[in-house]
C-alpha cells in the first residue's frame, strides 16, 4: 500500500486505495460496452471483428496506462464512440477510402497530437476557456451522457418529434415485450434503485446500480420473464463461454495503414475532421470530469494537463497502428469520479480490466446497456449540480454556458458543444462592451470554429 501511496499520492488527494478500486471498476463496467459495439461497427468497414476486440482492448489498456503513470489522473481512454461511426460510415462507406486508408488518416491524426501536445498548444487551448463555459462543459456533459444512457436502454426513442418516451403499452400490444419491453423497464428500476443507494450513501453505490441491474435482468431472463433473440439484437444476459477463452488475433489489422492518399485533398479534410473532434471531445471531457471531481486549480488550470495530453495523443496512435480508430478520453470517466476515484490508480484498475477483458470477454460483453444506463443517468445528475457554479447574474457569461450546455445533447457531441459555447461568448462578450475579458486565443478558436462550419 506504501508502494502505491508514493506512486499515485492517494493521501496527497484525499483518497484510498478502496476507493480508487470501486471507482476503477464503476468506470470500466460504465464503458464495457466499446468492447462489444466498436469491433461492430469498424466491421461494417470491412475489418476483421476479432482483431478489432483485442485492438480495442488493447488500446484502450495501454493509452490509460500512460495517463495513469503519466498524469496520476482517474481518465480512462479507449476507441471513440461518433469517431467510429465517422470512419466506418463518412469515410470508407462514404467517401470511397478503404480502411486501410482511414487508419492512415487516424495515425496522421495522433501524430500532430502528439506535436501539439509536446508544444503546449493544447494546453493553451484548455487553459483559455474561461472558468464559467469550463463549469458549462461540466454540466452539458452530464446532460449528455444522461441522455446517451436513455438511449442506450431504449427508454427514449425516435418518433415523430425526434424523440419520445417509451410505450409499454404499444410493447405488449407488438409482443415485445419479453423483449424490449422489460429491459426498459428493469432500466427505469435501476435508477430508482441507484438513486436510493446514493441518498442512503451506500459505497459504490453506481457500482451496485450496475450490478444490481444487471442481476435482476438475469433473474428475469432464467423466469422466462425476459427473453433472448440474437437475430434480433435481444441477447442473453449469461456469459457465454461455450467458444471457450482465447484471444482472438491481431495479425488482419496491425500495422496496416495505407498513406498512398496522403496527400490528396479528401485525405486532409478527413484528418482534419478526426483532429477537431478527438481534440475538443477530449478537452471537453477532461474539463467537466476535473470539474467535478475538483481536479482543476483555483484558477480553472488542470495540473499535470500535458501528460493527460500526451497519453490520449499515443493513445490514439497505437491505436491506428494495432488496427481501430480514434482513441480519447471517455466522458464515462465521470462514473469513476463521482465514485470518489481522484487518482492514476483508479485508471490503472480500469487498465487492467480491460487486459483482463481478453481472457474474459463473454463476461464483460453481457453486460446489456441497460444495466448501465443508471450509472450514466445519475453520473449526469452529479455533473449538473456543477450549474450552481455558472454566474447568471451576468448575461454574457450566462448565455454562452447555457448555449454550450444545451448544444450538447441536442447535437450530440461534446465538441459542437464546445465550438457553439466559445463562438457565442465572443460575440456576446464583445456585444456586451466586454472585449477586455476576452484573450487572443479566444477571438483565434471563435475564428477556427466559423471556418470549421463553412469548410469542413
Amino acid at each position: 500500500m506504501n508502494i502505491l501511496d508514493k506512486l499515485f499520492h492517494l493521501k496527497e488527494n484525499h483518497t484510498d486505495f478502496k476507493t480508487e478500486v470501486i471507482a476503477g471498476i464503476t468506470t470500466f463496467m460504465t464503458m464495457a460496452y466499446i468492447l462489444a459495439v466498436n469491433p461492430n461497427i469498424l466491421a461494417e468497414a470491412g475489418m476483421d471483428r476479432g482483431a478489432v476486440f483485442t485492438a480495442t482492448a488493447l488500446s484502450a489498456f495501454l493509452a490509460t496506462c500512460v495517463m495513469a503513470l503519466m498524469a496520476n489522473y482517474p481518465f480512462v481512454l479507449a476507441p471513440g464512440m461518433g469517431l467510429n461511426a465517422y470512419f466506418t460510415y463518412t469515410v470508407v462507406m462514404g467517401m470511397g477510402f478503404t480502411w486501410q486508408e482511414a487508419l492512415a488518416a487516424v495515425c496522421v491524426e495522433g501524430l500532430i497530437f502528439i506535436v501539439l501536445s509536446l508544444t503546449n498548444v493544447r494546453e493553451a487551448i484548455f487553459n483559455a476557456i474561461p472558468m464559467n463555459l469550463k463549469h458549462a462543459v461540466s454540466v452539458g456533459i452530464g446532460l449528455f451522457i444522461a441522455f446517451i444512457g436513455l438511449q442506450n436502454a431504449h427508454v427514449v426513442v425516435d418518433s415523430s418529434t425526434l424523440v419520445t418516451m417509451f410505450s409499454f403499452k404499444d410493447s405488449v400490444k407488438a409482443g415485445t415485450f419479453s423483449t424490449e419491453g422489460i429491459t426498459v423497464l428493469l432500466a427505469l428500476i435501476g435508477i430508482i434503485i441507484t438513486a436510493i443507494l446514493m441518498v442512503k450513501n451506500i459505497k459504490g453505490n453506481i457500482l451496485w446500480g450496475i450490478l444490481i441491474t444487471w442481476g435482476l435482468g438475469i433473474i428475469c431472463q432464467l423466469t422466462g420473464i425476459y427473453t433472448p433473440i440474437p437475430e434480433a439484437g435481444w441477447y442473453s444476459l449469461l456469459p457465454d463461454f461455450s467458444s471457450g477463452i482465447s484471444i482472438p488475433s491481431l495479425a488482419p489489422t496491425l500495422f496496416a495503414m495505407d498513406f498512398s492518399r496522403v496527400f490528396s485533398m479528401d485525405f486532409v479534410i478527413i484528418m482534419c475532421a478526426f483532429l477537431f473532434v478527438d481534440l475538443f471531445d477530449t478537452l471537453g471531457t477532461l474539463i467537466g470530469v476535473a470539474a467535478k471531481a475538483d481536479l482543476l486549480d483555483e484558477r480553472g488550470k488542470l495540473p499535470r494537463i500535458k501528460g493527460a495530453l500526451l497519453a490520449d495523443a499515443l493513445g490514439t496512435t497505437a491505436g491506428a497502428a494495432m488496427g481501430t480508430s480514434t482513441v480519447t478520453t471517455f466522458v464515462e470517466s465521470a462514473a469513476g469520479a463521482a465514485e470518489g476515484g481522484k487518482t492514476g490508480l483508479t485508471a490503472i484498475v480500469a487498465a487492467v480490466l480491460f487486459g483482463l477483458s481478453l481472457f474474459l470477454s463473454p463476461i464483460f460483453l453481457a453486460i446489456p446497456s441497460f444495466a448501465t444506463t443508471p450509472a450514466l443517468v445519475l453520473v449526469g445528475f452529479l455533473m449538473m449540480t456543477s450549474i450552481t457554479k455558472i454566474n447568471f447574474a451576468d448575461y454574457t457569461d450566462a448565455i454562452p454556458a447555457f448555449i454550450a450546455i444545451i448544444a450538447m445533447p441536442f447535437t450530440y457531441s461534446i465538441s459542437e458543444g464546445i465550438a457553439m459555447g466559445i463562438i457565442s461568448h465572443v460575440v456576446i462578450k464583445l456585444a456586451g462592451g466586454k472585449k477586455e475579458e476576452l484573450s487572443p486565443l479566444m477571438y483565434v478558436l471563435a475564428l477556427l470554429f466559423v471556418v470549421k462550419y463553412i469548410v469542413i
